[in-house]
């Protein structure tokens, strides 16, 4: 699955950003998403998605190969909240799931698409939701910040990497 943006802008773009960013942004937004705790990670992924939900649309969907992480999805959909709160504990995490091994074999779009997914399942009550009040930490909220001021071609990219390094690849 390709991702495309509806508008010139997206929510997460800095409005007085110039234009010029560096490599050097996505990788150490990317590193310092990494540094965040699992829950943290979650959190960040799913305010990401759920604000940048309304300028991405999936285009081409046979590009990420979504029948691969259907099955995924819907073993997530029969859990109860709280396994399903653990699963993607275990996918950011990097445990050695049947799962995470699933999860780990995907490509690269798929792995991106499958949390796209993941976040409107959330925000249909479906999976398990956000807690009501929850407040990111500090360091969240400053790859949060990170992310926002990045082109969309480069948040795309740090969301590619994020999410492909989550899960157990059972080849390596």
């Amino acid at each position: 699955m390709t991702f495309t943006s509806d508008s010139a802008s997206t929510r997460f773009s800095n409005p007085f950003n110039t234009g010029i960013q560096s490599g050097d942004a996505v990788a150490s937004t990317t590193a310092a998403f990494k540094y965040l705790s699992v829950d943290d990670q979650l959190a960040v992924l799913w305010y990401a998605y759920t604000e940048m939900g309304t300028f991405i649309t999936p285009a081409a969907p046979g590009a990420a190969r979504m029948q691969f992480a259907e099955g995924l999805l819907n073993q997530i959909k029969q859990m109860s909240h709280d396994q399903q709160l653990e699963v993607m504990r275990d996918l950011a995490a990097k445990k050695n799931t049947p799962i995470s091994r699933a999860y780990g074999v995907l490509g690269a779009n798929t792995k991106l698409a499958f949390w796209y997914e993941l976040a409107e399942l959330m925000n249909q009550g479906i999976v398990v939701p956000m807690p009501p009040g929850y407040q990111a930490s500090r360091d969240a909220k400053q790859v949060l910040s990170s992310l926002r001021q990045l082109e969309f071609s480069q948040q795309i990219t740090v969301f590619r990497k994020i999410t492909t390094d989550m899960g157990v690849d059972p080849l390596l």
